[in-house]
């Protein structure tokens, strides 16, 4: 295996905002799993394994946006106390106007129902839509969340890490190992691992993705992303895992607990087409949503 090791100078309170958004809770989740069609790999126009990892990384949002729109994964699992749950999604993502539409599956532990109908979400720069969003919400409305006023940014309240954010997070990339060539789904790609930097990648991040990430940096106790990401031969980013950490709010009497969050993202089918439109103000829901 080449080991290369280079370097770069350089606490939400997310149990709340998890419980605002309803689609996970303190116990609720998110891991590294899920399949993902190979698509096109392209002809190697770029050779990536010779470049400097931190560049890599550092190109890797733009080169998405040249790809346009792609066919997409997640997985988001979160570990509190001993319990383990995960949020599975899967969909289309436009990475040129930062919008995508996913249908969010969560476990029957969370939804606390056998027939639960996935959630959709329709991510667009600084807002969050869903539907089927329980909770008391009509069944034909939208709830719409500003992602800027997170305290995470939705990085991890939604179930799902917004595809480009994920991908936008790597600008703040440092002290990043390249681990070397693997495939995946048939596709031959370089795997490199570091740690992130929130105020670094907001300050790099394109002005869709800057308020978002800016939150995040502000609401996480931890600024420090460990990541493991996978790129193409052509510098497209095919998978990446984050792990985010916090401490979780205590109950009265009780010590917080440490909350950990894997969130990874699968990218193929680069070219597919992506159609999102937003709700008319008439079918977002304004009234109150119950908690718990």
């Amino acid at each position: 295996m080449v080991v290369q090791q280079y370097r770069d100078g350089g606490g939400v309170r997310a149990a709340r905002a998890l419980a605002v958004a309803g689609v996970i809770a303190v116990t609720a989740g998110c891991v590294g799993g899920g399949g993902g069609g190979g698509g096109s790999d392209g002809s190697g126009q770029r050779a990536v394994a010779a470049e400097r990892p931190l560049d890599v990384l550092g190109r890797a949002a733009g080169v998405l946006a040249e790809a346009g729109g792609a066919e997409a994964r997640t997985s988001m699992e979160t570990a509190a106390g001993g319990t383990r749950v995960t949020i599975r999604g899967e969909g289309t993502y436009d990475f040129r106007t930062q919008m995508g539409r996913l249908k969010v599956v969560l476990p029957t532990d969370a939804a606390g129902a056998d027939d639960r109908r996935p959630i959709t979400e329709l991510l667009a720069p600084g807002a969050l839509y869903m539907k089927n969003r329980g909770a008391g919400v009509p069944d034909d409305k939208w709830v719409r969340i500003d992602t800027t006023a997170l305290e995470d940014g939705n990085l991890v309240t939604g179930g799902v890490t917004d595809p480009m954010a994920a991908a936008e997070l790597l600008r703040g990339a440092a002290d990043v190992t390249y681990e070397g060539k693997s495939e995946l789904a048939g596709v031959t790609v370089h795997h490199y691992r570091g740690v992130a930097d929130l105020n670094r990648a907001a300050r790099a991040a394109s002005p869709q993705s800057r308020g978002a990430l800016s939150a995040a940096a502000k609401g996480f106790s931890k600024d420090a992303v460990p990541f493991d990401a996978y790129l193409d031969e052509e510098g497209r980013l095919r998978k990446v895992r984050h792990r985010f950490s916090f401490a979780s709010e205590g109950r009265e009497g009780q010590e917080a607990a440490e909350v950990t969050v894997v969130s990874t993202l699968l990218l193929y089918g680069f070219g597919a087409p992506v159609t999102v439109k937003l709700p008319d103000e008439d079918d977002i829901y304004t009234g109150e949503i119950r908690q718990g």
